[in-house]
Order: C-alpha cells, then sequence, then structure tokens
C-alpha cells in the first residue's frame, strides 16, 4: 500500500511539473495564440460573447469595463464594472444602459497563461448612434396588428421619433423622413418602446417597415435613423393587451433606490396606468382585478414611470405590476407580468450611503427616472453605498427625513448633496439651506456617522425654464457661492462645482445636463470620478 501511495504522489507529481512547465514556459506557444471573440446573434435583449477554446485545458476569466469621462486628473481610461470566470466558451453579457467593453483572458491551473484580448465594444451601441432593434417580427414570429417595437436606449435621447413606412426608405440612415413608401411618424415617444397600430395600413401592405431616431431636448437628432426594418404581419395574432415591463437595458447589479421607481412602456393610446405593489406574487398573472392586501398603487397620468412616495427599507421580495385604466378605474386589458426585486437585509453600520434630492435619487435627460441606473452617480462609484436619495427635496425636506431614513442604516460615511432646488426658490435663503446644512452635520457626528458634503454644482436656468417651465431665483448663483463656501469650511468635504460650467464659467454647460438641473450619463459618471478620487475621506 506504501508503494502504490508513493508511486501515486510520484505520478501526480510529475503531472503537475509537467502543467507548470506547459504554462510558465510556454512549450505550447500559448501566448502567441489568439482568443478570437465574437458576438453572437441578440435574442430579445440578451447579448453573449463567444470565443475560440484554446488548445489547452484552461478556463476563461471576461472583464467587463466602462469608459471614464477623461476629465479627472489621473483616473483611468477605463473602469471595471464587473468579472467573472467560466469554462464555457461563451459567456452571456449583463444587459447595460451604457457602452461596454469586454476583455477575455485564459487560466490555467498556476495563473494566467493568455494575456486579456484587446478592448471589444458593445455593438448596441453604434456610431453614428442610432436605435438597435429588440423585438423582430419574421415569417417564423409574426406580428400582431398592434405590436410593440422596442430597441435600446440612446443614451441622452429625450425622446424617439418612429416612422412606419410601406418599403424601404430613400436611403438607410439619414436625420430625414423617408420621402418614399412614409406611412406615419410620431414625435411623442419618451422611453425606448412603442406600441404601434397598423390596422390602417394592413389591408395595402402585407410587410411594413419602421426605423427610429432619438432626439434631444429641441428635438434635434441624436445620430441617425435606425436601419429599416421589416414587419411581418399575422392578421389573426392577439394584440398584446397589457403594459411591457421596462427592464430592457437595466445595468449590472440592478438594485432600488430606498424610494422606488417603476417603469414601464405604455399601451397605444391609453393615457392613465395604475402601478400596484406586493409582497408575494399576484394570485394570476395578466389578470383584470387588483390584489387584494397589495401594500400600495398609485395612478399616473401620461407617464411610463411611477415614483414611489415610501421608503422601502425592509429586507425581503417585493413584486409590482402595471395596468391600464379608464377615468372609472376600471381595467384596460390586464395587468402587466409581475417583476420581482429584492431588498437586501443590511446591518447596522453600512460602509455608505448617499442621501440627497433627484440629482441623488437618479434620473436625467428628461424622459429617464431613478429605475435607470446609468443615470445615478452611485453607479459609478468604487465603493458600495446605498441610495437613500428622494426626487423634489429641498434641503430642509431631506432634514426632516434624516432620522427616518438615515439613521436605522447608520452608514460609517454618508454622501450628502441637498439644496439644489432651495437655490431655485426664492422663498428659500442661502442660510436657510446651511442651517438646514449645520442640522444634518450634527446628526451625524451625534451618531457617529461621516458627513461628506458634495457642493452644489451650477445650474442653467434657461435650460430649466424650457425643461420645466419654471422659472429661477435670479439669486442662485451668489446663493450658491455662499452655500459652498460653508461646505468648504466642514472636515470633510468634495467639491463639485468646479468641474461643471459651461464655456463662460457662468452655468452648468450642457453637455452634463441637458435640462439645466440633472447631471445626465455623463455628469453622472464625472461625479462618481470625482467621489473616487476622493476615497481617503471616507471612514474606514
Amino acid at each position: 500500500m506504501k508503494k502504490f501511495v508513493a508511486f501515486a504522489f510520484i505520478i501526480f507529481s510529475f503531472t503537475m511539473l509537467c502543467i507548470f512547465v506547459a504554462e510558465k514556459t510556454d512549450v505550447m506557444g500559448l501566448s502567441k495564440m489568439h482568443l478570437n471573440t465574437t458576438f453572437l446573434p441578440e435574442e430579445d435583449g440578451r447579448l453573449s460573447l463567444s470565443w475560440e477554446r484554446l488548445p489547452y485545458p484552461c478556463f476563461y476569466k471576461i472583464e467587463i469595463y466602462a469608459k471614464t469621462t477623461g476629465l479627472v486628473k489621473d483616473a483611468p481610461e477605463y473602469r471595471m464594472v464587473a468579472s467573472e470566470f467560466t469554462l464555457d466558451s461563451s459567456y452571456d453579457l449583463p444587459r447595460t444602459a451604457i457602452p461596454m467593453y469586454y476583455r477575455v483572458s485564459a487560466y490555467g491551473m498556476f495563473g494566467r497563461i493568455k494575456d486579456p484580448s484587446e478592448y471589444i465594444a458593445n455593438p448596441n451601441f453604434p456610431q453614428p448612434a442610432h436605435p438597435m432593434p429588440i423585438y423582430k417580427y419574421s415569417a417564423k414570429n409574426p406580428a400582431s396588428l398592434m405590436p410593440f417595437l422596442v430597441w435600446h436606449c440612446v443614451p441622452n435621447a429625450v425622446c424617439y421619433e418612429v416612422e412606419l413606412l410601406s418599403g424601404l426608405p430613400d436611403a438607410e440612415g439619414g436625420t430625414a423622413l423617408s420621402k418614399k413608401n412614409h406611412l406615419y411618424s410620431t414625435r411623442e415617444v419618451f422611453t425606448n418602446g412603442w406600441q404601434a397600430d397598423l390596422r390602417p395600413y394592413y389591408k395595402a401592405q402585407n410587410v411594413i417597415y419602421w426605423r427610429a431616431r432619438a432626439l434631444g431636448l429641441h428635438h434635434e437628432p441624436i445620430g441617425e435613423f435606425s436601419d429599416a426594418e421589416p414587419i411581418t404581419i399575422d392578421p389573426a395574432k392577439p394584440f398584446p393587451d397589457h403594459p411591457l415591463i421596462n427592464n430592457f437595458d437595466q445595468m449590472p447589479n440592478f438594485e432600488q433606490p430606498l424610494y422606488p421607481v417603476f417603469e414601464w412602456i405604455p399601451l397605444h393610446g391609453v393615457n392613465r396606468y395604475e402601478v400596484e405593489l406586493m409582497v408575494h406574487p399576484p394570485a394570476a398573472e395578466n389578470n383584470t382585478l387588483p390584489t387584494e392586501d397589495r401594500a400600495w398603487h398609485q395612478t399616473v397620468t401620461n407617464a411610463s414611470a411611477c415614483y414611489d412616495e415610501y421608503p422601502r427599507p425592509y429586507a425581503g421580495e417585493y413584486y409590482w405590476r402595471v395596468r391600464g385604466v379608464d377615468d372609472k378605474g376600471n381595467t384596460i386589458g390586464t395587468y402587466s407580468d409581475s417583476e420581482e426585486f429584492i431588498v437586501k437585509e443590511h446591518d447596522s453600520g453600512i460602509f455608505a450611503a448617499v442621501f440627497g434630492d433627484s440629482i441623488t435619487h437618479g434620473g436625467g435627460a428628461m424622459s429617464y427616472s431613478p429605475a435607470s441606473l446609468e443615470y445615478s452617480y452611485n453607479t459609478y462609484l468604487d465603493f458600495p453605498a446605498i441610495n437613500l436619495g428622494r426626487s423634489g427635496d429641498t434641503s430642509h425636506t431631506s432634514l426632516e427625513r434624516f432620522e427616518q431614513d438615515v439613521i436605522p442604516f447608520h452608514p460609517k460615511n454618508l454622501l450628502i448633496l441637498t439644496g439644489t432646488n432651495s437655490l431655485r426658490a426664492e422663498e428659500i435663503s442661502a442660510e436657510d439651506v446651511i442651517a438646514d446644512i449645520r442640522a444634518m452635520r450634527d446628526l451625524c457626528n451625534r451618531n457617529n456617522i461621516r458627513p461628506i458634503f458634495l457642493t452644489l454644482m451650477p445650474i442653467h436656468p434657461k435650460n430649466i425654464a424650457y425643461a420645466f417651465h419654471a422659472e429661477t431665483d435670479p439669486e442662485w448663483h451668489d446663493k450658491m457661492n455662499t452655500i459652498n463656501a460653508y461646505i468648504r469650511e466642514q472636515p470633510y468635504f468634495i467639491d463639485l462645482e468646479p468641474y461643471f460650467y459651461d464655456k463662460t464659467n457662468t452655468v452648468m454647460d450642457y453637455g452634463f445636463s441637458i435640462d439645466g438641473l440633472h447631471p445626465d450619463i455623463r455628469g453622472k459618471m464625472l461625479m462618481g470620478e470625482i467621489i473616487n478620487k476622493h476615497r481617503d475621506l471616507l471612514a474606514d
């Protein structure tokens, strides 16, 4: 028996030595081989990356990156978002709403044996920018006469123009409606999907084409029209009769903020919607009656998103769904599919939280809510932090909810950015905001929380007036200077203000904020990068 064990040990040691030599001396020429990667055809918004296996037993590491703004000194060009190992030769990529880049490397038993591939760009963010269809209707998968047309979001698009055609357009791309084969167009599309009504055109046309382009605040084009996409129609197919949950371009590791927000793609011609929240799945999917013991519900008009006015701090599983309703509250069609989200268990004494108004809560480019995490600066932080923001807060309403929403989590570090809405109001003085900030600082100190204040960023009153039809206090800049001077006297602060001015050095740069108030994707990225640079301010 001892001889057998000794022999087995010798064989094992020899095998390990051979593997070590193969991996570390490159006797097999592995370093000269290329990991040839390719994207597999997308299916309903799901994208996969594939590569050729190396002729050696190994596993693979997939790294996911986002590009940084390049505006913060010493920040890397790419920031890693996630990484994962697999034994397969393909990987289902997490959904994303911003351009992502991927690298694949090979590992053996003794470490990496093949350097990462070049950065590979996600193909759903082409240049020039144009929407990329998610739903496709072929002869094998025909559409009804009222299909949902769904595409990948174009970053910072305020709305979209959709065109229906009887055939191919004059030319693909471009920014002008087609003179040839044009049937219908609309610019009243404020999310990345639209339920088309093809009934007026079907008799004359068995196959109808559609395309879309992204538009900015003033309906200026963002990029070009997408390539015309054919819709094969089956007139006997039932119409979709419930709103479509909009989770197509969620950022990886989606997590609702403390005050959740729910998004969907509306039904054609339906203007009123009711969202209900439950702590268990509904008794039946796609039914017409409200859940008897639902925890909360709210009706909204002319919207594709609904804001929960209550915080949801308690750990557990939650479910929500939405239905169209008429003026009497009767269901139009049926309820949508139910969608789950999970509130994680947080021990008292979490590392960090972010607190403040809508700039913290998230959202931007007019049409994106805090459910679109690409518009949350929290998404771009290099450390974990829960989002305790609430849209609409003034500095005083932030203070009023501080003990309810912050103290139970007892974060070691609290990033505080509030007061921008107070800048806009003539009846609120700089001294009022400073008093609120001082009170929040004192609450933090009494509860052993490190308050890290972020200076207020400039705003753009003309763009705010255009976007929200609301006036701004003419003295906003003087108020901001006074408030920020006080913030800079605090033991812990991060100075955001200087980064966000336009060339006149007087107002918010349009490139950071379309509506003049809420930083958009690039602005939220920049906020995260500035905070990451000051990571040493945070208590460990």
